[in-house]
C-alpha cells in the first residue's frame, strides 16, 4: 500500500507548544492534524518549555532560515538556591546555597539585572545541540564529559522583573538569536551568590509573530477544519513572503 503523503498546503501555523513534547513531536502532530505534506519549524523549544512554535507548511518553509535569525521574547521562571548540570529543572543538582539561604529580595535582583542587559558574553551549556567533532555537546554531557566552550556574544534587548517571591522570580527576556536562557538564569544566580536554575520557560514572540495569535495543539486537533487557522502566504509580514514559483514558460 502506498504511503499517504498529505495535502500540498502553504501557510504558517502559530502553535502554542505544550509542555512535555519536543518541538519536532509537536510539529508532526500538527502536520498530521492538518494533513499537510511538508512542514518545518523555525526554532526548537525544550520539551519542558511552552509557547510559540512557528510551523511552516509547503512554500512557507522558505522563511525558516530567516526566522531562525529573528529576535525572540520569553517569560522565564528562575528558581533560586540550586544550580543544575543542565541549567534547568530537568538536570541534576550540582550546587546549593547555604542552609540559611532565605531567598532573594526584589532589591538585590533589580541591582544585578542591569549587568545582563545589552551585549553580554555567554558560555553555551554542555546540554546543547552545538557540535564538537560532529557530535552534539549534550552527548558528551550525558557521558559525564565537560569540554571547553568559547564564549559567544549575544544581546539582551529587554530584561525585566515580572514578579518575585524570594525563592523564585519571573523575568521577561527579549533577546537576540543564540541566547541561552538557561545560561542566563545560571549566571544571574551565580552573580547573586545563591545559585539558580530555570524552572519554566515560555516563548511569547519570534520576530513579528506573537503568542497571542497562536493556537494550542489540543484545540487544533479538535477543529473540524484546522486548515482555517493557517496564516496564508499573502498575509505574512513584509519581507517574509517567499518568492512565487516560476511559471513553466518563464526563461
Amino acid at each position: 500500500m502506498a504511503r499517504r503523503r498529505g495535502q500540498l498546503l502553504d501557510g504558517v501555523l502559530l502553535l502554542d507548544k505544550p509542555e512535555g513534547l519536543s518541538s519536532n513531536h509537536a510539529l508532526q502532530r500538527a502536520r498530521r492534524t492538518l494533513d499537510a505534506r511538508k512542514a518545518g519549524h523555525t526554532g526548537t523549544l525544550d520539551p519542558f518549555a511552552t509557547g510559540l512554535l512557528i510551523c511552516c507548511l509547503g512554500r512557507a518553509t522558505k522563511i525558516c532560515g530567516t526566522m531562525l535569525e529573528a529576535d525572540k521574547c520569553y517569560e522565564a521562571t528562575l528558581i533560586f538556591g540550586e544550580e543544575t548540570d543542565s541549567g534547568d529543572l530537568t538536570g541534576h543538582i550540582t550546587a546549593r546555597a547555604p542552609d540559611d539561604f532565605a531567598g532573594v529580595t526584589q532589591e538585590a535582583l533589580l541591582d544585578v539585572l542591569p549587568e545582563f542587559r545589552g551585549e553580554i558574553e555567554q558560555i553555551p551549556p554542555m546540554y546543547s545541540a552545538l557540535k564538537r567533532d560532529g557530535k552534539p555537546l549534550y552527548e558528551y554531557a550525558r557521558q559525564g564529559i565537560e569540554l571547553e566552550r568559547p564564549s559567544r556574544r549575544v544581546t539582551i534587548h529587554r530584561l525585566e522583573l515580572l514578579d518575585i517571591d524570594g525563592k523564585q522570580a519571573r523575568l521577561l527576556v527579549d533577546c537576540s538569536k543564540g541566547t541561552y536562557i538557561r545560561t542566563l538564569a545560571q549566571d544571574i544566580g551565580r552573580r547573586l551568590g545563591c545559585y539558580a536554575h530555570l524552572g519554566a520557560l515560555r516563548r511569547t514572540r519570534v520576530g513579528p509573530f506573537e503568542i497571542s495569535h497562536s493556537i494550542g495543539l489540543e484545540t487544533l486537533q479538535a477543529m473540524e477544519q484546522p486548515q482555517e487557522v493557517l496564516l496564508p502566504l499573502h498575509a505574512l509580514p513584509e519581507g517574509l513572503l517567499p518568492p512565487a514559483p516560476k511559471q513553466k514558460d518563464e526563461i
